[in-house]
């Protein structure tokens, strides 16, 4: 088999995060080293064994490990088909040095949700425009993350309880969606504007709405933006003008919400007015 060394990287416009990694290696096997950062890693095929202060762990593929900063680890493959992982670091605004010592005790953590939750994360980071929904899912990840590290009283899973809507906060980020349809707002902006924590307002907006804010805010975008295609305009007109990064992200989003690429809705709208 031939050595396989595939990997890609790139730093998102995501606050917290340092930087994405994504790797494909078959005999390669890591050194002893250090982060100043959190690693916070999925595999998607295969498996990676790693040292962690002095203690053996594995990564099988249900797991998301976490992997404190300062602290030395190594990794290697577990088969010869190597492993296929996933990695974010995270700087200390997402998780301080009080959960380093909890991280060490337990860095693999057992959890599907987490687990469905981190890929969709990277699937987010993957296109720039979605840094919303990036930061969204990134606060709620952390939320769970220190519940598995510091779980509450009658907790297994690090899940808090469902809280109760807040109305009149989901209110307030809903208007200020609505007032910045095509500027923007990251969370982090969005919770000083409101007064209130990143990932307590998501929950409330959830709550309340049934929706994500970053789902509400692409939904407004494309309303925006076939009412633009209607009068005529092309699609890249209509991305910039609507809140998009770029043409390809408003198609991504206008055929997951309408069913059709922007430029086939605004022919067949062409056709049904003649």
């Amino acid at each position: 088999m031939v050595a396989q060394r595939e990997v890609s990287a790139w730093r998102p416009r995501v606050p917290g995060v340092v930087e994405v990694f994504h790797a494909h290696f078959t005999e390669y096997a890591y050194p002893m080293h250090v982060h100043d950062a959190w690693t916070l890693l999925i595999v998607d095929a295969g498996a990676v064994r790693y040292d962690l202060d002095r203690h053996e762990h594995g990564t099988p593929h249900d797991t998301v490990s976490l992997l404190p900063p300062h602290v030395p680890h190594n990794g290697s493959p577990v088969t010869p088909s190597g492993f296929r992982k996933r990695v974010l670091y995270l700087d200390l605004s997402r998780l301080d040095e009080t959960y380093i010592g909890p991280a060490v005790d337990t860095p693999d953590l057992v959890d599907p949700v987490l687990r469905t939750r981190v890929g969709q994360l990277h699937t987010a980071l993957a296109h720039p425009g979605d840094e919303l929904e990036a930061e969204s899912r990134l606060t709620l990840i952390g939320e769970r993350l220190r519940g598995h590290l510091r779980p509450r009283a009658g907790t297994q899973t690090g899940e808090n309880p469902p809280p109760r809507p807040d109305q009149p906060l989901a209110r307030r980020l809903r208007e200020l969606l609505d007032e910045r349809v095509v500027q923007g707002v990251n969370l982090d902006e969005a919770a000083s504007l409101v007064h209130a924590h990143p990932a307590h307002l998501v929950r409330a907006f959830s709550g309340a709405f049934g929706i994500a804010p970053h789902q509400y805010l692409m939904s407004r975008r494309v309303d925006l933006a076939r009412r633009l295609l209607l009068e005529g305009r092309t699609p890249g007109e209509v991305a910039a003008e609507t809140g998009f990064y770029d043409q390809s992200h408003l198609t991504r989003h206008f055929k997951r919400l309408v069913g059709v690429a922007p430029g086939r809705y605004r022919l067949s709208a062409r056709r049904g007015g003649d």
